[in-house]
């Protein structure tokens, strides 16, 4: 084969990867386009791990019983999402500023809702966004989506758990608790607030305070007849049909250490609205859920467009 072939037939092959959407499973930085904001996301192989706990780390009753699950690729945030990144979402100043290059999907930003204020405004600059509801964290994944041309959406309960362990079977990814204050912060070491992400010890797979700071939603509504269903599933998530109850993960700076543990869940309550001065309630915003907050994922196999939405979800007024 003379040079001139092996040339045509590399830039047919380098043209047949680009339209396929394949690239390279690296870490990436995705820029906010219209200002100086960006996310980090951290390569995360997919593949079969025991999710749940063992009577021996102490588990509760809805972590049994343990199962094989499978997830495949994805990218996950190296860090929860914070209330700056939040607030170009809330303002939408940029939203004639978009990716141009690469896109993988086409969204009208137009039509995505805009969140409302904060009435009670717990969020400082630098720090995770908090007290947002499942709904505002589904749809900022869905503006982003639209502003970089890229899926992104929330992690399900299985992808959370799978990214934390990062390989381990051991309560927590570097083992027992008592090595905790090095990688988190929890009840017995935050002073009872939020810190900025990235001071503590990232786990194996470069995602920082995947333990404590911020407690963080995932898609999944909370059933404990769910996690028994069969011994081995690929890509469970169980999508949520009511507002409450739903799931976050990896407990707060308010937490104990066993609330901080891979298999540990814990969920949504009406009383996070309790003094909600709205009617109907907000959809965005909690005012008695100031440790809830978010990171987000990118699978590497984009769903079915028709699909979307399940990811996303649709807003559910609460009276």
């Amino acid at each position: 084969m003379n040079f001139l072939k092996k040339a045509v037939l590399l830039i047919l092959l380098f043209q047949l990867v680009q339209s396929s959407g394949i690239s390279e499973f690296d870490e990436y930085i995705e820029k906010i386009a219209g200002t100086d904001h960006f996310i980090k996301m951290m390569p995360v192989k997919g593949g079969e791990f025991v999710q749940g706990g063992t009577a021996k780390e102490g588990s509760r009753e809805d972590e049994f019983p343990a199962r094989t699950v499978e997830v495949g690729d994805f990218w996950m945030s190296s860090l929860e999402i914070t209330w700056d990144q939040f607030e170009v979402f809330l303002y939408r100043e940029t939203d004639t500023e978009i990716l141009t290059d690469e896109r993988q999907l086409e969204l009208d930003i137009d039509g995505i809702s805009g969140a409302t204020m904060p009435y009670v405004n717990f969020n400082k600059p630098g720090l995770p966004v908090i007290n947002i509801t499942h709904y505002a964290a589904s749809t900022f994944c869905k503006w982003l989506s639209a502003k970089t041309g890229h899926f992104y959406r929330l992690p399900t309960e299985a992808e959370w758990e799978y990214a934390a362990r990062a390989g381990t079977a051991t309560p927590y990814f570097f083992g027992g608790p008592e090595n905790l204050d090095e990688f988190a912060w929890y009840g017995d070491n935050s002073d009872a607030k939020l810190h900025k992400g990235g001071q503590k010890t990232a786990n194996p797979f470069g995602l920082y305070d995947v333990y404590g700071n911020a407690a963080e939603w995932v898609i999944d509504a909370y059933d404990p007849e769910f996690y028994t269903q069969g011994e081995k599933s690929r890509n469970p998530v169980n999508f949520p049909k009511k507002l409450y109850p739903r799931v976050v993960r990896g407990g707060s700076f308010k937490d104990t250490p066993e609330d901080l543990r891979s298999a540990s869940r814990q969920y949504s309550v009406k009383k996070w609205k309790r003094r909600d001065p709205q009617i109907p309630k907000s959809l965005w915003w909690f005012t008695d859920a100031t440790h809830v907050g978010f990171r987000i994922v990118r699978p590497k196999d984009i769903p079915p467009r028709s699909e979307w939405d399940k990811y996303w979800g649709k807003p559910i007024k609460e009276y």
